[in-house]
């Protein structure tokens, strides 16, 4: 497992972002696991989590020059990314999105640098059913800017439906032609729980549960 996956399996866990048991998804799937990004609530776990990020991203050799962060739980993430940059040397500019279009003022739905001509890198926790990031890839498209990739926290690596064998970072994926990058994914989460003693008890609950929704890869 690289290290920057590690690094983020144990702050979610300490975090309690990530928590084992049984949990029932929106999905109304019954889950031996859950994780909130939502808990990554104060600087110090904020900026470990954008340094996992970043390092997730160097090691993906992603293209790009504009950070976008989905409202909501993507602008603090984006934000956070883009100042773990410039401390790295790399200062890159950021936008973001209302939910609702604002009519006074500056206008609009769009906060933060503009987008035309960018190469757009999407900062979000998780891929769930997708229409997030698709709301955020036809924005992106719209003010002329260009996807070139998309990085999430974790890739739950499961089934969109019996019919449909792809998770929806896969079909995202497919769809809009360009990478989708997870920090750790259920693959480094079994790993993770198989070299912990506190969690090894955990691993097989897990196992039967990507035995029964895990989508097919690779390794």
């Amino acid at each position: 497992m690289k290290d920057h996956r590690q690094r983020f399996l144990e702050l979610a866990l300490a975090a309690d972002a990530l928590r084992f048991g049984e949990f029932t998804l929106k999905s109304g799937r019954l889950s031996p696991y859950f994780f909130n990004a939502g808990r990554f609530d104060s600087g110090a776990k904020t900026a470990t989590l954008a340094a996992c990020y970043a390092d997730a991203i160097e090691a993906a050799g992603l293209d790009y020059d504009l950070l976008f962060g989905p409202a909501y739980k993507g602008i603090p993430l984006a934000t956070a990314l883009a100042c773990e940059f410039a401390r790295r040397g790399r200062d890159l500019p950021l936008a973001f999105n209302r939910k609702e279009a604002k009519a006074h003022g500056e206008g609009g739905s769009l906060i933060g640098a503009p987008l035309a001509g960018r190469k757009v890198l999407i900062v979000d926790d998780v891929i769930t059913a997708g229409t997030a990031i698709r709301e955020a890839l036809a924005i992106i498209c719209q003010a002329g800017g260009a996807p070139a990739g998309i990085v999430v926290a974790l890739d739950r690596q499961e089934i969109a439906t019996e019919q449909d064998r792809r998770s929806a970072a896969q079909a995202v994926a497919a769809e809009a032609g360009i990478p989708v990058v997870a920090v750790a994914s259920l693959g480094d989460l079994l790993d993770f729980a198989a070299g912990n003693p506190d969690l090894v008890g955990f691993r097989e609950p897990l196992l039967a549960y990507r035995a029964r929704y895990g989508i097919a890869t690779s390794g």
